[in-house]
């Protein structure tokens, strides 16, 4: 569930440097169809930016934020799972450099952090843990898109490009943080409440404890999160150390 996240951000699943990793990128539909769809995505979290500055210039505190783009926050978001789809049903093969798996894995975190959480629990929506992922979903999604529509029309700024693999050393931890720290706030009052949790007896003798749950989630940061940011890392070296020897032949 990290990065977003985790600020964090995704694994590196662009679709840049695709026709390097299979013998036949998507055709001319497909690649006019992922070039709306980030235009789109882009475009919706520049909105949730613009709505967090608005709304923080009008209170004059960062405080409960969360109110004020909680509606497209939870739109655009959810607007990940067609990512997620697209990605592993259609178009993994060749396209996808990281693991499936780490992939799947933060796409479906934010989503649950979104819904699961925040959305559930109430009394979390004016933790400043909330605001804290949600500038780090923000600003990575804004240029993640950004740079998967460059690379999909052939006209990746280096800009782009080195905000994608530098920024997430901040960002990444940044979501994290925030990710967790709402989790851990929501326990208290899923235990209270006994939220989505199942008791015995019942007639699918079957019991679920919500609230175990949450923790089990906040301990599977602890092997997937440093996977995702070695990756990155080491994404960043190869990416950006290849542009850098580019640049000095030409």
């Amino acid at each position: 569930m990290a990065a977003a996240g985790s600020g964090g951000s995704r694994a590196d699943n662009g679709y840049g440097g695709q026709q390097a990793r299979r013998r036949k990128g998507p055709g001319a539909l497909a690649t006019g169809y992922l070039v709306i769809y980030n235009v789109v995505m882009t475009a919706g979290w520049l909105v949730i930016a613009v709505g967090l500055v608005r709304a923080y210039l009008a209170k004059g505190s960062y405080h409960s934020l969360y109110y004020s783009i909680e509606k497209p926050l939870k739109f655009f978001q959810t607007g990940a799972l067609l990512e997620e789809y697209l990605l592993i049903a259609e178009y993994l093969p060749g396209i996808v450099p990281s693991s499936v798996v780490l992939t799947a894995f933060q796409v479906m975190s934010r989503v649950f952090l979104t819904w699961a959480v925040t959305h559930s629990v109430k009394e979390v929506q004016t933790e400043d843990s909330v605001l804290l992922f949600v500038v780090a979903w923000t600003i990575t999604e804004i240029i993640r898109y950004s740079f998967y529509t460059f690379s999909l029309l052939n006209h990746l700024p280096y800009l782009i490009k080195w905000a994608r693999y530098t920024l997430f050393i901040v960002l990444y931890p940044m979501g994290v943080s925030g990710e967790l720290l709402t989790i851990y706030a929501a326990l208290p009052f899923v235990r209270q409440s006994g939220l989505y949790s199942i008791s015995l007896p019942n007639k699918y003798n079957f019991s679920f404890d919500y609230y175990t749950f949450l923790i089990l989630v906040m301990i599977s940061y602890i092997p997937i999160f440093p996977q995702l940011y070695f990756h990155m890392l080491h994404q960043r070296r190869k990416v950006l150390s290849h542009t850098e020897e580019h640049k000095k032949s030409e």
